[in-house]
C-alpha cells in the first residue's frame, strides 16, 4: 500500500504540469472566437472571415500533428512539451504584434499567421497531454478519469477566454489591440510553463527511443476502434467548437439583442465553456466507475436532443445568467430562449473527447505516440465545420447551420455503439508509463 501511494505521489508534479498545458490550450484557442468579431468588421462583414481564426488554428493540426507523433515517439513528452510552449508563445506575440498595424488587410493576415503559429503549439501539447494522462491511470476507466479531470481544466481556459475577451472588446469590438491584456497573460503562462518544464522531469514512455521500424503508423489502422476512432474525434472537435463558435454568432448579430452584443454574446458562450467545465468534473468523478463507451452513448444522444431543441424552440427573449469579467460578478442578461439549449449542449460535449480517445487507443500499445500525433492532425476538424457552417448560415440561416453539429453528434453516437468495440483477435491490454 505505501509503494502504491509513493507511486502516485511522485505522479502529482507531472499531473500538475499537464493540468496546466491544458489550461494553455483552451485558453489560446478560446479567444479566437470573440476576435473573430473584430476581423469580421476589418474584412467589410464577411461573415465567413469571422471564423478564419479558428480555422487558421485548427488547421495546423493538420500539418503538425503527424510530425508531433514522430517528435513525442523519438524526444519523449518533456522535449515535445518544451517545443509546444515556445512556439505557443510565438503564436501568441505575433497576435498581439498585429494590433498595431495600421493596414486593415495586413493587419488580418498578421493575425491569421499569429494563429496558424499558435495552433502548431495547440497540436504539439494536444499531442503530449492525452497520452500521457492516459497512460498514467492505472486502469482504462482511470485513464478516462484523469483525461476528464484534465478536460476541466481545458473548460476552465475556454470558460475564461471568450469571457474576458469579449469584455474588453465591448460593444465596439473593432480593435485586436483591446485584447492586449489577454496577450500579456497568454505570453507570461508560456514563460513560466517553459521554467517549470525545463526543471522538471517527467516520466516517459517505455517505448520511447525504439527503433522507428518496430512503430510503423499504418499498423495503428489494424485497430478497428481506432480507425473509427479518428473520424469521431474529427467529428468532436467540429461539433464542440462549432456549437461555441455559432452560438456566439447567433447571439451577437441577433436582432432582439442591440445593447452590448460583443459582451452578451461573449458572457453567455463563456456559460458553454463553464457547462463544459462542469460535465468534465463529472465525468472525473465516475469516470472510475463508468466505462467510456456508456458515458460517450449517453452524451451524443443527449447533444442530439438539446440541438433539435435549439433549433425549433422558440425566440423568444428570456433572462439568462453570463458573467461580466470587468466586475468579476454574474449577471442577469436577456437572450433567445433557444440559445439556452444551445449552450447547455456543453455538459454533452464535455466528456466526449477523453471517452473517445480512451476507447481509440485501447489495446495500441507501442502505437500510441504515433495514434495520438494522428489524433492531432483530426483536430482540424474544430476549423473545418465551424467553416462549413458559415456557408450553411449563409445559405439556410444561423440556426439551419447547426444541423451539420446535429449530424456530427449522431455519428458519436454511432461510434460508441457500434464502432469503437475492438475486432475479435486485437489485444485490450495498455501499456502503462514506468517511473
Amino acid at each position: 500500500m505505501k509503494q502504491t501511494q509513493a507511486k502516485k505521489q511522485n505522479y502529482a508534479l507531472p499531473i500538475a504540469i499537464m493540468f496546466a498545458l491544458f489550461f494553455m490550450i483552451a485558453f489560446v484557442t478560446g479567444y479566437q472566437n470573440p476576435l473573430g468579431s473584430v476581423i469580421e468588421k476589418m474584412s467589410s462583414g464577411n461573415r465567413i472571415m469571422s471564423q478564419l481564426g479558428t480555422l487558421a488554428n485548427f488547421i495546423a493540426y493538420a500539418f503538425m500533428g503527424y510530425p508531433a507523433g514522430k517528435l513525442l515517439q523519438n524526444r519523449g513528452f518533456r522535449v515535445t512539451a518544451l517545443w509546444a510552449v515556445t512556439v505557443g508563445f510565438t503564436g501568441v506575440f505575433i497576435t498581439y504584434l498585429s494590433g498595431f498595424i495600421t493596414s486593415d488587410s495586413t493587419a488580418v493576415a498578421v493575425y491569421l499567421a499569429g494563429a496558424f503559429v499558435a495552433g502548431f503549439s495547440m497540436c504539439l501539447l494536444n499531442t503530449v497531454v492525452n497520452p500521457m494522462l492516459n497512460s498514467l491511470g492505472s486502469t482504462p476507466n482511470k485513464g478516462n478519469q484523469l483525461v476528464q479531470f484534465g478536460g476541466s481544466i481545458n473548460s476552465l481556459g475556454a470558460t475564461l477566454a471568450p469571457v474576458i475577451v469579449g469584455g474588453l472588446l465591448g460593444g465596439a469590438a473593432s480593435s485586436i489591440s483591446s485584447a492586449n491584456p489577454v496577450f500579456y497573460l497568454a505570453m507570461a503562462i508560456f514563460v513560466a510553463a517553459f521554467l517549470v518544464l525545463f526543471f522538471s522531469k517527467l516520466p516517459e514512455s517505455p517505448d520511447l527511443g525504439k527503433p522507428q521500424a518496430q512503430v510503423k503508423t499504418a499498423n495503428a489502422f489494424k485497430y478497428r476502434n481506432f480507425t473509427f476512432g479518428v473520424i469521431a474525434i474529427f467529428c468532436y472537435v467540429g461539433l464542440e467548437v462549432g456549437v461555441a463558435n455559432w452560438t456566439y454568432q447567433y447571439l451577437e448579430k441577433h436582432e432582439l439583442i442591440t445593447d452590448n452584443a460583443a459582451a452578451i454574446a461573449g458572457t453567455v458562450c463563456g456559460v458553454y465553456w463553464l457547462m463544459m467545465l462542469v460535465g468534465r468534473l463529472v465525468g472525473g468523478l465516475v469516470g472510475g466507475k463508468v466505462s467510456s463507451r456508456a458515458m460517450l452513448t449517453f452524451v451524443s444522444m443527449g447533444a442530439m436532443v438539446f440541438l433539435l431543441l435549439g433549433i425549433f424552440t422558440s425566440e423568444s427573449m428570456v433572462p439568462f445568467f453570463g458573467f461580466d469579467s470587468k466586475a468579476l460578478s454574474f449577471e442577469v442578461v436577456q437572450i433567445p430562449l433557444n440559445a439556452i439549449f444551445l449552450v447547455m449542449c456543453g455538459i454533452f460535449a464535455s466528456v466526449m473527447w477523453g471517452a473517445i480517445f480512451n476507447l481509440s487507443v485501447m489495446g495500441l500499445g507501442k502505437y500510441t505516440a504515433v495514434a495520438s500525433g494522428i489524433f492531432m492532425v483530426m483536430v482540424c476538424g474544430g476549423g473545418i465545420f465551424p467553416a462549413i457552417q458559415a456557408i450553411i448560415a449563409g445559405q439556410a440561416g444561423t440556426l439551419s447551420s447547426f444541423w451539420l453539429p446535429f449530424a456530427l453528434a449522431a455519428y458519436i453516437f454511432v461510434y460508441a455503439i457500434a464502432l469503437s468495440r475492438p475486432q475479435a483477435g486485437m489485444p485490450e491490454e495498455r501499456e502503462i508509463l514506468s517511473e
